[in-house]
């Protein structure tokens, strides 16, 4: 695959948009408050944020729930930052393509490959350079996948953090739903952190950091696996503690959560005789409506089961590392990838190894590896954010 180019265009330039990962621009961005913390910054907002004399349309043609005003943007434009407009998602946020009713987002540097989703147009634009910042939201990997995939940083905060919040943004899944920010560099998430937190973020010494590698290699291709092993050869030569650890596939809760959910929140276009739902999108959400009470009450329960499984964990490791992709980007089009034990479905395929942490709600860290568009994810306990970052900022180049 192509490398980005170095002169891509400042952020305040006007663009074209052959990726098609634009949802809405409007003729001038909202301006951001003058002198706060975040001035001189824009951002794009994906198009499941309320944003006041914006269409929202979540990919679909559906007819969609009013959430109101996203009280996210409006803490970022209070804070100084600009919103250049919304990107384009997966349909409703229910995939990793980033395919929607629309057509899709393609690859920011090769337009025969996907960018990942469900923020597929975030990490379009921040790759691009296109604004300083993207907003999205993660539900199963959808900040991290396209992060890793489109070689920027993806930053999926602990669950309910209150400097993320998610009121005025239509759900998914509100057991897993996370907003959050994705970027060309982790200074500008840390600044955007830094500002909507009011909690300074200081680059921390990996020295004596215990890591956890989580590395099903029946999971990853051979370079994804490469790139892992890489990245934790670097952090020992900075100090850390390598060990390996094992997680089981968690997709046994996590799916019927989502599913079910995401069925309740898009219920009154499900009633009509027509819903506008692409075929895919409207299986997922049909198999959603057709789960019982118990099979759901079961998934909770096995969920809860995990959450312990990964606290006890904690004890023994300060920091996960784990694959954030399971393959390089696929090309469009393309719904199964091969892995050392045999062709897997994409969408099982990416979900198995990014879905864990939405489900668990702990803070991930996304970012690029030695190999090209093959990022890798870090992770922490549940209200380690400032410290995950801060770790992110104590990275070797």
């Amino acid at each position: 695959m192509p490398v980005p180019p170095a002169d891509l265009p400042a952020p305040q330039d006007r663009f074209s948009d052959p990726q098609r990962a634009w949802a809405y621009r409007p003729a001038s961005p909202l301006p951001g408050t003058p002198g706060g913390p975040l001035s001189g910054l824009s951002f794009s907002v994906k198009d499941l944020f309320g944003v006041p004399g914006w269409p929202q349309r979540a990919g679909t043609r559906a007819p969609l729930p009013d959430f109101g005003p996203s009280v996210l943007v409006r803490r970022l434009l209070d804070l100084g930052a600009s919103a250049a407009g919304k990107t384009q998602l997966h349909e409703v946020a229910l995939g990793i393509t980033g395919m929607n009713a629309f057509g899709g987002t393609a690859h920011p540097f090769d337009p025969e490959r996907l960018p990942g989703g469900s923020s597929s147009g975030a990490a379009v634009s921040a790759a691009l350079a296109q604004v300083n910042f993207a907003l999205g939201t993660d539900t199963g990997g959808s900040i991290r996948v396209p992060a890793a995939w489109c070689g920027v940083v993806g930053f999926k905060p602990t669950k309910g953090h209150a400097a993320w919040s998610t009121r005025g943004v239509l759900p998914l899944s509100w057991t897993c739903d996370h907003a959050g920010p994705l970027a060309r560099d982790l200074k500008t998430v840390v600044r955007v952190h830094e500002a909507l937190s009011g909690q300074r973020v200081q680059p921390r010494p990996w020295s004596g950091v215990r890591v956890g590698m989580w590395l099903p290699l029946d999971w990853v291709t051979p370079d994804v696996s490469g790139a892992v092993h890489a990245f934790a050869a670097g952090l020992e030569a900075q100090g850390a503690l390598i060990s390996r650890v094992e997680l089981p596939e968690m997709l046994g809760a996590y799916t019927p959560i989502v599913l079910s959910e995401a069925a309740q929140v898009h219920a009154a276009a499900l009633a009509q005789p027509d819903p506008g739902f692409t075929p895919f999108t409207l299986g997922l959400l049909r198999q959603g409506q057709a789960l019982s009470e118990d099979a759901v009450r079961a998934a909770h329960a096995l969920r809860a089961e995990y959450r312990a499984m990964l606290d006890e964990l904690w004890a023994s490791v300060d920091v996960l590392l784990a694959p954030a992709v399971p393959t390089p980007p696929p090309l469009a089009g393309q719904d199964e990838v091969e892995l050392p034990a045999g062709p897997v479905l994409l969408r099982r395929a990416v979900l198995r190894l990014s879905a864990p942490f939405s489900l668990l709600g702990v803070p991930a860290l996304a970012v690029p590896s030695s190999q090209p568009y093959v990022g890798v994810q870090l992770i922490a306990p549940r209200g380690a954010d400032e410290r995950l970052l801060g770790l992110g900022l104590g990275l070797n180049p």
